[in-house]
């Protein structure tokens, strides 16, 4: 206990504890106010998210031209902690793995039956249109919010030797003012542990869903208790184990597992299709990134944007603190170029590949009405993955590989944010040894794992990934004034 900082950790436990407790005693409350609070913001703010949004993807595309490109995290004697491979693996497990097999199959064809802009009986324009979107989604955007505050994280914890918190981002002023500090950081610390509780949560559906879909088992809440019980012990082992033993091992198998079932879909799909698609895809999204990037709805009365782009753009914003402190605790000895390259680039080509992998061989069923994944998107969207597969050869281990990809997707996303709650609430980590203390590395780890069970029994989860969501806003301005932190620091000690 003596590298934690008690008034971060035991703040943060107490407000986990209330705010969890008054949501789920009045969860049908609770999601109506946040809601009504989420269209509020996207209201009058949505043209302020958007603007964010892409400022993050041009400030991290300016970066790799400047002067400072070359600059390496920790210092010009740094070398990488990890290999280029299992950096990818650990940062892409722990950002958006989990999520692209939720919606891989369910985004794009939600799309094509809900978005506004489809043209009726133009299926080549809508189909693209629908993997276009889905791709704005999860691509570019989401990885240049992660990359910005990433080499905040980074530059500030490995070359300026201060602690890893967001308020050691915010300059000298700000970090120094132990009250203020402190509550910048346990508000990082909630939208980490809500965050992933909520994914936690939804993930559980999902997996008893498919056992449902493939084995008969019958969706009950004890079941999904089994299920939260069984990741997080998997994941309470990982954390322990630590940052090499344990996470990298686990990023490591989801990458296997991933490539793997995303090459099965593909050889045993329609093959030929994905291939064209992929290319006709490729130039849609070139060609109208910047038309749907910078799309605010001003012209209709639709209200498709409010929750689908900003719900995205603030979710992003929300898992910022969780995904960019732990890429920056994985990138020691990578310069600035090569970090935005694989932080904001990789990712986002995987994104691309899937989705146009996945995505297309869910729409040539609809094209084809081989399947009623339609139908199944609308009424019982956790099956989506499950039903692609029911057309296919090798159903049912296809289904199977899915399973245990889900399982070991969401132990990663599990430890990963009890390994960052654990480093954001310690009293010094400012170096390349995880050295965050194991009571409050376990701590975390079985807190998410109840706080998924008891939001889940109590329907609380829409309302708290909602309420989390609107976090995102105000902290995308935070990451705007530690970007210019950032900035303003690469430039004074290379300068001068």
């Amino acid at each position: 206990m003596n590298n934690i900082s008690k008034s971060r950790f035991f703040t943060s436990v107490f407000l986990i504890i209330a705010i969890t407790v008054v949501v789920s005693l009045n969860s049908s409350v609770s999601e109506g106010f946040f809601l009504d609070l989420q269209t509020f913001l996207s209201k009058y703010l949505g043209w302020m998210i958007i603007l964010l949004a892409n400022g993050f993807l041009i400030f991290s595309i300016i970066l790799v031209f400047t002067k400072y490109r070359d600059v390496k995290l920790g210092g010009p004697d740094a070398n990488p902690s990890y290999s280029y491979t299992n950096w990818i693996a650990m940062l892409f497990s722990a950002g958006l793995g989990i999520g692209l097999l939720f919606y891989g199959v369910a985004e794009p064809i939600m799309h094509l039956n809900s978005y506004p802009g489809m043209i009726d009986g133009n299926i080549s324009y809508n189909a693209g249109k629908a993997i276009g979107l889905a791709n704005l989604h999860w691509g570019l955007h989401g990885w240049a919010i992660y990359s910005s505050l990433g080499l905040c994280f980074a530059y500030a914890t490995y070359n300026k030797k201060l602690p890893f918190r967001v308020s050691s981002l915010l300059g000298p002023k700000i970090s120094s003012n132990k009250v203020f500090a402190v509550t910048i950081d346990v508000i990082a610390i909630l939208t980490t542990v809500f965050g992933v509780t909520t994914s936690l949560g939804l993930g559980t559906v999902q997996i008893s869903a498919g056992l449902g879909h493939v084995f008969g088992i019958t969706e009950t809440f004890s079941n999904q208790i089994l299920i939260i019980m069984f990741i997080t012990l998997i994941g309470l082992i990982s954390v322990s184990l630590g940052l090499d033993s344990g996470i990298k091992k686990l990023s490591q198998i989801n990458m296997i597992l991933a490539v793997s079932l995303l090459l099965l879909i593909f050889v045993l799909g329609p093959t030929i299709f994905i291939i064209n698609a992929l290319i006709q895809n490729f130039g849609a999204y070139i060609n109208t990134l910047l038309q749907s990037a910078t799309w605010t709805e001003v012209y209709s009365d639709s209200s498709w944007q409010n929750g689908w782009t900003l719900f995205y753009y603030s979710w992003w914003f929300a898992w910022a603190p969780f995904v960019s402190l732990f890429i920056a605790r994985i990138s020691y000895g990578r310069s600035i170029k090569e970090f935005i390259i694989g932080v904001l680039f990789v990712p986002s080509i995987i994104v691309f590949i899937w989705m146009g992998v996945f995505g297309n061989a869910a729409i040539y069923q609809v094209i084809n009405e081989t399947s009623q994944i339609s139908e199944m998107v609308s009424n019982n969207l956790p099956v989506a993955l499950f039903t692609l597969f029911d057309v296919y050869p090798m159903a049912q281990v296809l289904s199977i590989l899915s399973l245990v990809l889900i399982v070991t997707f969401f132990v990663t996303s599990s430890d990963s944010g009890a390994l960052v709650a654990s480093m954001l609430s310690s009293k010094n980590q400012s170096n390349i040894n995880d050295d965050s203390p194991m009571t409050s590395r376990v701590t975390w780890a079985i807190l998410l794992g109840i706080l998924a069970a008891v939001l889940l029994y109590a329907g609380g989860l829409t309302a708290l990934q909602t309420s989390v969501v609107i976090t995102g806003v105000p902290f995308a301005l935070i990451v705007v004034f530690a970007c210019r932190q950032f900035y303003l620091s690469l430039s004074n000690e290379l300068d001068n």
